[in-house]
């Protein structure tokens, strides 16, 4: 049984590909904000954001939406959210999920998921994944994918195609097998906030360099990530221009059915 759990949203203003994304308005609100309002929709009992820039503070303190500083200088967001945990003297085993500051869209019952499933497993960190229906997401290095255990623990993350259908692909890598479990990773994870300080302690490992995928950190020293496999892809977030004009639509759209 869940007994409770804390969101962070990690949201920092530089962005190379639409600069000052969290501060983007979307329906009048700031993307970041429309971020938290999301995810207190589940069933968190904290939503905070972690950020490194004032301008974000004041646009979250403008909307109620709870916010602290955190350093510039963390190579990833799993550092800010060591750093959050630090700061708020959170209990080792609490969990904390984080959802990232470019998900306006995210699905309440996705965290929910997540969050039950560190509270029944107990291990020290959990992700998402989804089956992949098209042979080109497989062979796509952008769609990163996981292979997993009987258990539902995580073997591996590739951006490669795992895992391969020999004899299938041999005869045509355009179709899938339809027995075969091709997992894409949904890039959503909780901690146990005491685990958070123990990442931060781990040197980095060459499978994460050349695949450029932190969480093979953790594999790589030993310690298991739980997978919760969800049946569809959850909506895209906002890299671009045109991802933000397409999530403003959709909040058009929606305020005008109100």
């Amino acid at each position: 049984m869940n007994r409770g759990f804390t969101v962070v949203v990690p949201a920092r203003m530089a962005s190379s590909r639409l600069p000052g994304k969290p501060l983007a308005d979307i329906a009048g609100k700031p993307m970041v904000v429309r971020v938290a309002e999301q995810a207190a929709r589940s069933a968190a009992r904290a939503v905070i954001v972690a950020t490194d820039h004032p301008d974000i503070v004041a646009a979250c303190a403008e909307h109620g939406v709870r916010a602290v500083m955190t350093r510039a200088d963390h190579a990833s967001g799993t550092d800010r959210l060591a750093e959050v945990a630090a700061t708020l003297s959170l209990a080792a085993d609490e969990i904390i999920v984080n959802v990232q500051g470019d998900e306006p869209l995210i699905d309440p019952a996705l965290i929910d998921r997540l969050a039950g499933l560190m509270a029944e497993s107990g291990v020290p960190m959990a992700t998402l994944a989804h089956p992949i229906h098209c042979a080109a997401d497989v062979f796509n290095p952008s769609v990163v994918k996981v292979v997993l255990d009987r258990t539902g623990r995580a073997l591996y993350f590739s951006r490669a195609p795992i895992p391969y259908a020999r004899d299938a692909f041999a005869q045509d890598v355009n179709v899938l097998p339809p027995e075969l479990p091709v997992l894409r990773h949904i890039g959503m994870y909780a901690y146990q906030a005491g685990f958070l300080s123990t990442y931060t302690s781990l040197t980095p490992a060459p499978l994460e360099t050349f695949e450029a995928l932190e969480q093979l950190r953790v594999l790589w020293h030993g310690y298991p990530i739980m997978v919760a496999t969800v049946a569809d892809a959850p909506p895209a977030g906002v890299d671009t221009p045109d991802d933000l004009e397409r999530v403003r639509a959709l909040f058009a759209a929606r305020s005008k059915n109100d």
